[in-house]
């Protein structure tokens, strides 16, 4: 019973830690001290508490900063635990627009690809409430094609039915399809200003490009001090690891 007690006033005690730090923040970044705000919301994180409002904000003070590293950073973390959100992706726009690197999508080729293309313009998070919002729509047609009475009726609703039904699994393989894809991916953000592409895990090795803070990476594999990392264009280079910050 007093370790019970002990847990649970351990847990009130971090919640209100955590809300004093965050309503000081907020407080900072009203008055315009920005900096301020930024250490405040970054001593919530070290207190390992965070939030998609969390990094919103905390987004928010490294954009008015002029810090588009750190912006980029916390806008991705803020959608990944609050998908979709509209606030969010506008101010992830506007911080990509500072990056430096302009690189382009590769197009899309092979099945998978074109696949992910399709279904991951969308959260998997998405995919699951469509697919729920058929299932509830079929419910409702299976209602009215229980109680109608004419012929012509009964076949209009069974063929609502069917089509729900067709909808929703798809929205449910939608769904894990576009899971299985990204938990493959290990994106990553360019917190060097600059930072030079090698084409081997060498600080001797050719260079194969150069990229700036704020710019998207996918790590693909680790080696030593050294990631492997693949750009939206299919462009693979290794860079140091000082020079990434991992978002998963």
């Amino acid at each position: 019973m007093k370790k019970l007690l002990y847990i649970v006033l351990l847990l009130v005690t971090t919640q209100a830690a955590f809300a004093q730090s965050f309503d000081k923040g907020n407080e900072l970044y009203r008055k315009g001290d920005y900096a301020g705000a930024a250490q405040q919301y970054e001593g919530v994180l070290k207190q390992k508490q965070e939030s998609s409002e969390l990094y919103f904000n905390l987004g928010n003070a490294y954009y008015k900063l002029d810090n588009v590293a750190p912006a980029i950073f916390n806008y991705e973390k803020a959608l990944q635990l609050n998908p979709g959100n509209k606030d969010t992706e506008v101010n992830l726009s506007h911080a990509q627009k500072l990056v430096i690197d302009d690189i382009k999508q590769a197009p899309k080729v092979g099945l998978s690809k074109m696949l992910y293309g399709i279904t991951g313009t969308y959260h998997y998070n998405t995919w699951a409430w469509v697919a729920v919002s058929f299932s509830g729509f079929f419910i409702l047609l299976f209602l009215g094609y229980y109680l109608v009475g004419t012929t012509l009726l009964k076949r209009i609703f069974f063929t609502g039915m069917c089509l729900a039904v067709l909808c929703s699994l798809f929205s449910i393989l939608a769904a894990a399809f576009v899971r299985s894809q990204e938990a493959g991916q290990n994106p990553a953000i360019v917190y060097a200003e600059v930072v030079s592409i090698k084409s081997e895990p060498s600080a001797s090795a050719k260079d194969a490009f150069i990229l700036h803070e704020g710019t998207k990476v996918n790590i693909k594999e680790t080696v030593g001090n050294w990631s492997k990392v693949v750009l939206a264009d299919d462009s693979v280079g290794w860079v140091e690891k000082d020079a990434i910050r991992a978002l998963k």
